[in-house]
């Protein structure tokens, strides 16, 4: 019994980011999507060839908002993720609803806009759980980082 509960929390943590959606689903929603977007690992690999309008969509659950590379965003994206906006479940499907209500929400300012004029009213989150089951775990964010090093350093320091 303690061999199969060992085996499913290790499970768990080797997903990269739940996701309510059905992945199924998302892949044939995403069609709405690959006329400016599309989901290309580093390595090549082509999992929806699509439009260059929007930013490549791979890895994109759990990261920071506006830092694909190569992709030049609007200013108000940037900021939003520099403000610590982390692509989950709930705020991309909020953002896919409504991207310039979502970003002047987020960032406060009632100038925001988004080159993202496209609104997706139903099927975010199936679109997410697609997203989630081509892309890789998402990497640690920078904070949560420099905080275990701070945590390590202070034990350290008190030995």
């Amino acid at each position: 019994m303690k061999r199969f509960i060992a085996t499913a929390a290790l499970s768990l943590l080797a997903v990269p980011a739940f996701a309510e959606g059905d992945p199924e689903a998302g892949q044939k929603g995403f069609n709405k999507c690959k006329s400016c977007h599309a989901v290309s690992s580093p390595e090549g690999e082509v999992f929806v060839k699509g439009g260059k309008t929007g930013p490549n969509l791979y890895g994109i659950p759990g990261a920071q908002a506006g830092l694909v590379e190569g992709f030049k965003y609007g200013a108000d994206i940037v900021a939003a993720g520099e403000a610590g906006l982390i692509w989950d479940e709930e705020k991309f499907v909020t953002y896919l609803m409504d991207p310039k209500k979502y970003l002047r929400e987020f960032t406060g300012n009632s100038k925001a806009k988004s080159k993202m004029a496209f609104k997706v009213k139903k099927g975010g989150e199936d679109i997410y759980a697609f997203l989630v089951s081509v892309s890789p775990a998402p990497e640690p964010a920078a904070e949560e980082a420099a905080e275990e090093g701070a945590g390590a350093e202070a034990t350290e320091a008190s030995n």
